[in-house]
């Protein structure tokens, strides 16, 4: 999480939970700039709607994200919660709110407990360090049975991130978080451009539940301390990796998983086809059940993958 040159996490308990850490700061100490995509779940949570609007206001420069209170269906209070909650860690930090993202995990329909988290971000923010990721990955958790992290070393620069999730996980973004920094040099309007396919090949096309969850973000931050020159098919690779590494460990700690399962597509009429027969394939109950079982039942697979919505070519099965 902090590998990145000029990155520095904490991760506390301020007490949302009754004992596990559930508070996580990242702040970039250099300049940097940042994009972030969000759940397509219709119903979204206030902290969503609130790092939507800085991330259109200033690039972000920290983020903080608490576990436990996912400060849903909250209402007008869930919201105002979420913008204090960023005013006082900018206040903490020495930056404008707007440069503050917020993101939440857990309960829905239960307000956020702002003084816990107020007094968390005070511990949080002087525990600030390089050596902190582990501690941040550990805050983010919730039903996760262990911390995810992922870190690509290239000449000049590094990619590294952690995540959270193990179940309402299936695309378009569903209940997991990632972080995502790195040192690599890139302009204001670059960052989006980098993030999205990347987060397409990867986050988007994993599956545990298929269940789409309210609160879900991938956000990158870019702060260009590495001072390498600028190599943007190794860095869309690197960042590619991460992704994937990550995405790989969500779906493997899922709730009740046993089994991991991954789906390649050849010959389909084009990458959308071959998208949507792999998620018709991860979808099935009865797929899924065969491979709990160790059943190796491709008939199974075979009849999931004809009633995806695609253009066929299964003539010569």
């Amino acid at each position: 999480m902090t590998a990145a040159k000029g990155f520095l996490a904490a991760g506390v308990h301020a007490g949302i939970r009754s004992s596990q850490a559930d508070l996580a700061v990242v702040r970039s100490l250099a300049p940097a700039v940042g994009a972030a995509l969000f759940t397509r779940n219709r119903v979204q949570a206030a902290p969503l709607m609130v790092s939507k609007a800085h991330l259109a206001e200033a690039d972000p420069q920290a983020v903080v994200i608490n576990s436990g209170v996912a400060n849903a269906a909250t209402g007008v209070r869930g919201e105002l919660d979420a913008v204090a909650t960023a005013a006082e860690a900018a206040r903490l930090l020495g930056l404008a709110a707007e440069e503050v993202l917020v993101l939440s995990t857990g309960v829905i329909g239960v307000p956020l407990p702002l003084e816990k988290v107020t007094a968390g971000l005070a511990l949080a923010v002087p525990a600030l360090s390089v050596d902190g990721g582990a501690d941040a990955a550990t805050a983010i958790m919730t039903t996760d049975t262990k911390p995810k992290q992922a870190v690509v070393a290239r000449d000049g620069f590094i990619v590294g991130g952690m995540a959270k999730g193990a179940g309402m996980i299936h695309p378009e973004l569903a209940t997991m978080l990632a972080v995502l920094t790195t040192d690599y040099p890139l302009a204001a309007d670059e960052a989006d451009s980098f993030l999205r396919p990347a987060v397409d090949v990867s986050f988007n096309r994993i599956s545990v539940d298929g269940e789409c969850s309210t609160n879900d973000a991938v956000v990158l931050l870019a702060n260009g301390a590495g001072g390498c020159a600028r190599d943007d098919v190794s860095f869309a690779a690197a960042l590619r990796e991460v992704c994937a590494d990550l995405g790989a460990q969500i779906v493997a700690d899922g709730e009740g998983a046993t089994v991991l399962i991954e789906i390649e597509i050849a010959g389909a009429a084009s990458e959308a086809d071959a998208t949507a027969i792999a998620r018709r394939i991860a979808t099935s109950p009865l797929v899924k059940t065969a491979a709990f079982g160790r059943d190796a039942n491709w008939g199974r697979v075979l009849a999931a993958a004809g009633s995806a919505p695609s253009n066929g070519g299964f003539a010569k099965l």
